[in-house]
């Protein structure tokens, strides 16, 4: 479990394909704290660590996580959101985020604010998952507060903090990102799509 506040960004050094499954090598500031079998967030997605060298670390993504997430895009040199897993003791700054992206979204704007930023994202609207105005997103693994929500689309306030130390000061118009959405809002909206007709 995760809690959406990105401890630090990577740089993607190698790109190696096997079968359907992709192996990502990335650089990070923690590497020496890296343990095999470590399960840490990328924009996101939870993925294990296979392999650590000196220069960086190996993680691996199935075919699924691909085709759901926008990991497949990626290429040598990118900048990734990262975060280490929930420790029990640990202070839940966030908001409770499992690493398992719903889908994709896509930045459709991006307006200065006076010293911030308000990204706009649309989703395909699946019917499953929903936001509603002040509760909880994750945007490429960062923990954000949803303004103006519609039905396929909200807005996130980036403050500069936030700006600089996580991956958003690469999105534009156009970029496409990871999207968990609260996971409280999936299960009321699936136990009222089975019991309220």
């Amino acid at each position: 479990m995760f809690s959406g506040i990105v401890e630090a960004t990577a740089k993607v050094l190698d790109i190696g394909r096997d079968k359907e499954n992709v192996h990502f090598t990335l650089s990070c500031p923690f590497l020496d704290e890296l343990k095999i079998d470590q399960s840490i967030a990328h924009n996101g997605v939870c993925l294990t660590v296979v392999s650590i060298s000196d220069k960086g670390y190996t993680v691996t993504a199935i075919k699924e996580t691909l085709l759901k997430s926008n990991l497949g895009s990626l290429v040598i040199g990118d900048e990734v959101n990262l975060e280490r897993s929930m420790k029990p003791d640990a202070l839940l700054d966030g908001h409770i985020v499992q690493g398992h992206v719903d889908q994709t979204a896509v930045c459709t704007a991006v307006e200065e604010a006076d010293g911030s930023w308000y990204f706009t994202f649309e989703y395909e609207d699946s019917g499953e998952n929903v936001t509603v105005e002040k509760g909880s997103v994750t945007v490429n693994g960062v923990s954000l507060t949803v303004v103006n929500s519609k039905d396929n689309s909200f807005q996130v306030a980036i403050i500069p903090y936030t700006y600089e130390y996580t991956n958003f000061h690469n999105i534009k118009s156009g970029t496409k990102v990871n999207i968990e959405f609260d996971i409280i809002g999936k299960y009321i909206t699936r136990l009222m799509k089975k019991y309220i007709k």
